[in-house]
């Protein structure tokens, strides 16, 4: 391929990954806004780089012309989760929309089945439908669900396999490895405590949300010219927000929401 045919080949996949990362980020914000736990913490995409479709293709002696149905992951989009059941949820998620704007090719679980080296991740290969500039394409991409110490653990492990063209030295392979397995007990550990973790979560967000209605309503007081009444809950605000009492807090916005309303 010239390089001019290579722009155009990449195209598809950008728009796919770009679609993709949006789809489950407005799912995480629709869990969120309905109050649920989202499974999904954070959405990472990104396209194959062109010297790495090069060099898969050399390694499995396979033309360039097949690409497109040897290389699986051009497209892939990385979900990231808290604890280890959430991925579990997230697959369930992806698999409700087989058929409709997606459909599942293969799925590969190396969690239960890790890799040698210790590697963790859940994959699924999907055929994804694209509508772009030269017309409609099916093209395959990756989706890979893990834990963010599975993350940590196969973004360096990526970088040694790219520092030693794969070779890496018995002994750090060896240490490489038992990090592996402790990253795992971390996620066993976090998986034992996530009722407490994700309650301290829950009520974090309610303070944060809280502190900005608060905020919010005063600034309104201010701009209509409000002036002491805006002062004066400014001054109860901070004392609130002094002592750290949600209780009082969540009854000064109550408060403070029904007098802008009025």
């Amino acid at each position: 391929m010239e390089a001019k045919d290579w722009e155009k080949f990449f195209i598809p996949y950008e728009q796919a990954v770009d679609e993709l990362v949006i789809k489950f980020e407005i799912l995480k914000k629709q869990h969120i806004t309905l109050g649920e736990y989202s499974p999904i913490e954070l959405v990472l995409g990104r396209v194959k780089k062109l010297s790495s479709i090069l060099e898969k293709a050399r390694k499995n002696n396979f033309s360039l012309d097949i690409v497109e149905k040897k290389i699986d992951d051009i497209a892939g989009i990385r979900i990231i989760c808290q604890f280890v059941d959430d991925i579990d949820k997230v697959v369930e998620l992806i698999r409700n929309r087989d058929g409709k704007d997606l459909n599942i090719i293969c799925e590969k679980d190396y969690i239960n089945n890790k890799k040698e080296s210790g590697y963790r991740s859940y994959h699924i290969i999907i055929k994804y439908p694209v509508q772009y500039a030269l017309g409609h394409k099916d093209l395959l991409a990756e989706i890979q669900i893990r834990t963010m110490a599975m993350n940590f653990w196969a973004t360096i492990e990526h970088s040694l396999n790219y520092k030693y063209k794969e070779n890496i030295p018995e002994n750090v392979r060896k240490r490489l490895k038992n990090a592996a397995e402790a990253a795992f007990l971390l996620d066993q550990e976090m998986f034992e405590i996530r009722k407490e973790i994700r309650d301290a979560q829950k009520l974090f967000n309610i303070r944060s949300s809280t502190i900005s209605q608060i905020l919010h309503h005063i600034k309104i007081l201010y701009q209509d010219g409000k002036l002491d009444l805006a002062e004066k809950y400014q001054n109860v605000f901070a004392e609130l927000w002094e002592k750290g009492d949600l209780t009082m807090l969540m009854s000064l916005e109550v408060e403070l929401e029904n007098l802008v309303e009025d």
